[in-house]
């Protein structure tokens, strides 16, 4: 039963990696990106009203106000790299899931299989016992020594049943053998790609949590004067985005109505207003920003693909000025970011870490795209 034991054992491994990914704290889906000011990639003070020109009171060692839009263009760049290690984190993540969920099946198949292997076992044993009993001569020595003609028909037929019993039987054993050998393989393959997983995300976590530190430490070093005017330089900047992109008559165009999936994902995310960002979060406390969109469209009974750039990718692209409420709005070349158009203009979202779910112009930010989580030939993919 050497054999037994290994797979038994192998089964065993198999369903502690399941459970050992599964039970890790799902803490990153989605991509975070700052409130609605410019890309990170958009020169500093491209967009923001210039300084006051008020001579700068700062202490030593602080930035001077006329420093302030390259301070808001790093702070911007270190958001964007959170986003994009946040994207990378939950890809990683859902993939585990789903190879988690791979592994616990393979692991039922492969202690079924074992049972049966060892219920073949069991019965070969048994015909090779009662042949013992039978002194050791096969059934059709046996039958040339009968005397009785119908005792040697009767013997006939049972030796023909019993060697196709004995070919099934043996033919059986060996399939489940192999079917064992192939599970126990597929088994020892999903366990190498849940390990480059765990290490992806780890590698990915690691890249969020010193973004977000060396942000949070760089406006730790301003006075409060100065984060009040950084503050107000990044609102000037979304008006200015938000102004340009309705000064191109787009919303006159825009005149699609909501579906009814629509309008529960609508009220859903609007629902959410005032609650914090957090990496990873999907509610109901926190969200990160494609957290909120995913689960605004499965409230809505409509499961959408997790991450910001999944949903660019798998869902259905419709054109800015076909948009309706509902639809999704995703943002900068890279689709790091992601927000819920709610109709004239406006956009809700999860912005960033430091920031709670609100609502936003629609062009505050970069536009790469509209996607329609309900358009009827949209189906969500086994992205692998």
């Amino acid at each position: 039963m050497g054999r037994g034991r290994s797979s038994v054992l192998a089964a065993a491994v198999a369903v502690v990696c399941a459970v050992t990914v599964l039970g890790v704290p799902a803490t990153a889906f989605a991509s975070a990106r700052p409130d609605p000011t410019t890309s990170p990639t958009r020169p500093a003070g491209g967009t923001a009203a210039p300084s006051s020109g008020a001579p700068s009171t700062a202490s030593p060692g602080l930035p001077p106000d006329k420093d302030l839009e390259a301070v808001r263009a790093r702070l911007d760049t270190l958001y964007h790299d959170a986003a994009v290690a946040t994207d990378a984190y939950n890809a990683a993540e859902e993939k585990a899931k789903r190879q988690s969920a791979e592994v616990v099946d393979l692991a039922r198949k492969i202690v079924d299989g074992q049972e049966r292997l060892d219920d073949l076992k069991d019965r070969a044993g048994a015909a090779a016992r009662a042949q013992y009993r039978g002194a050791g001569l096969p059934p059709e020595a046996r039958l040339v020594l009968s005397d009785d003609p119908r005792q040697f028909l009767d013997g006939a037929g049972r030796v023909l049943q019993g060697e196709r019993a004995t070919k099934g039987l043996l033919a059986e054993l060996d399939r489940t053998q192999q079917e064992l050998k192939r599970y126990e393989a597929d088994a020892a393959a999903q366990w190498r790609r849940l390990e480059a997983n765990r290490k992806a995300r780890a590698a990915a976590k690691k890249k969020i949590e010193q973004r977000i530190d060396e942000a949070e430490k760089l406006q730790s070093t301003l006075e409060e004067r100065q984060r009040e005017r950084l503050a107000r330089l990044e609102q000037e900047a979304a008006a200015k985005a938000q102004t340009a992109w309705l000064g191109t008559g787009v919303l006159k165009e825009i005149s699609g109505q909501a579906s009814v999936q629509g309008k529960k994902a609508v009220k859903y995310a609007t629902e959410q207003i005032g609650k914090p960002y957090e990496w990873g979060a999907e509610g109901p406390r926190t969200y990160d920003c494609s957290g909120l969109t995913s689960q605004a469209w499965a409230s809505a009974g409509r499961p959408i693909p997790r991450t910001s750039q999944e949903q660019w990718r798998q869902l259905e692209h419709v054109a800015v000025k076909d948009m309706r409420p509902g639809d999704l709005i995703i943002y900068f070349g890279d689709a790091s970011h992601v927000g819920m158009y709610i109709g004239d203009g406006a956009v809700v979202h999860a912005p960033r870490p430091g920031r709670t779910v609100t609502v936003a112009g629609a062009g505050t930010m970069p536009i790469l795209g509209v996607v329609r989580p309900d358009a009827r030939r949209t189906a969500v993919a086994d992205a692998r």
